[in-house]
């Protein structure tokens, strides 16, 4: 039987001085290719295959598309591509984005399953969030080992958390111990392949790697209730054993955390512009109750003070919601209340203009 010789390594925030830790525990003689995943900008990286080999003896480069897949080499993802392992060669293709990310852990983890099963090592560190975690799940079911980063020992604990809690995760140690682990385990023959690989795994990476819709004529799972938050299509969804994940029609993956997560940003940037929205309505209010006080008519100034009162409880509740506290509207000059600048009598000014 083959050694363990496919290390996945897969990070997010926090996860450079962990990438430096793991890496420098690990010979320039190692029976193994590794491959790198680490959350970056589309058109950042670039610095990072230097930052990663002054900490170890391995050699390591940015990865490119078709090259062979060789022993004692660490191959570092590149911005805004997704960094995938076939039977013989590293593959870098501008797949659909899964989590919200490109490159992403999880097609890393899944490619190396697909086609080198029990031989795999993953390996999880810091990051926030689940990416990570339907990889590793996919290396366990084809008989690999799973190495997680203890969340205690990690900057940002979120990935190795929620790859324990769904995961039979085989080691949980400090990024430093990591090396040493991943040395003895390339020594050990790799067992046989419990399972081939599930319709769905094949479907994922060869989506991935084709980026070409392939889900569009056949979907894995039932249509959900939720949109794409990448295209606003169709979610649907994936029971995964433990995990309930989702993928759209033209590929966007997304874990349910990782949905969660980006449901309540967009929750949250409505309600800064419904915020704003409502500031601009009671400085108009405002406005016109000092034009009809100015003019005489009293009643309609009345009302539209009123109406300016109604606008500066709803104000209330919607800093309560974003976190910023009833006193913050109180101290923001003339929210919800008149006052005097420059330029005219009744104008309203607010700190929270540039917002």
């Amino acid at each position: 039987m083959p050694n363990r010789d496919v290390v996945v390594v897969g990070a997010s925030a926090g996860g450079i001085e962990a990438l430096k830790e793991v890496l420098a525990g690990l010979p320039a003689d190692l029976p193994a290719a590794v491959l790198v995943v680490l959350h970056i900008p589309p058109a950042g990286g670039r610095s990072l295959p230097a930052i990663l080999a002054r900490a170890t003896g391995l050699r390591v480069q940015a990865a490119e598309d078709g090259e062979p897949l060789e022993h004692g080499r660490a191959y570092v993802c590149v911005g805004d591509k997704h960094l995938l392992v076939g039977e013989e060669h590293v593959h870098v293709r501008r797949g659909p984005r899964e989590n919200g990310h490109r490159p992403a852990v999880d097609p890393l983890f899944r490619s190396a399953a697909r086609f080198h099963g029990p031989r795999v090592i993953g390996v999880v560190l810091s990051g926030t969030l689940s990416d990570g975690t339907a990889g590793l799940h996919a290396v366990k079911r084809r008989g690999g080992i799973a190495v997680v980063q203890d969340p205690a020992d990690a900057m940002y604990g979120g990935m190795p958390a929620s790859a324990i809690e769904y995961v039979r995760v085989d080691h949980v140690v400090p990024a430093a111990e990591i090396g040493p682990v991943i040395c003895r385990l390339v020594k050990e023959p790799s067992g046989p392949e419990p399972e081939d690989p599930t319709a769905l795994m094949r479907k994922e990476v060869a989506l991935v790697e084709a980026g070409d819709g392939v889900l569009e004529r056949e979907h894995p799972g039932r249509p959900s209730s939720w949109p794409c938050p990448d295209c606003s299509g169709v979610l649907w969804q994936i029971d995964d054993g433990p995990l309930l994940r989702f993928r759209c029609r033209v590929g966007h993956a997304w874990t349910a955390e990782a949905l969660l997560e980006v449901q309540g940003d967009e929750v949250e940037a409505a309600l800064w512009t419904a915020l704003r929205a409502l500031e601009d309505r009671a400085a108009l209010s405002w406005a016109l109750a000092g034009r009809a006080e100015h003019d005489g008519r009293r009643i309609t100034a009345g009302r539209f003070k009123g109406e300016a009162e109604d606008v500066r409880r709803s104000i209330d509740v919607l800093r309560r919601l974003l976190g910023a506290g009833v006193g913050r509207a109180a101290d923001a000059e003339g929210v919800g209340e008149p006052a005097e600048r420059e330029g005219g009598p009744h104008e309203r000014k607010s700190r929270e203009g540039g917002r």
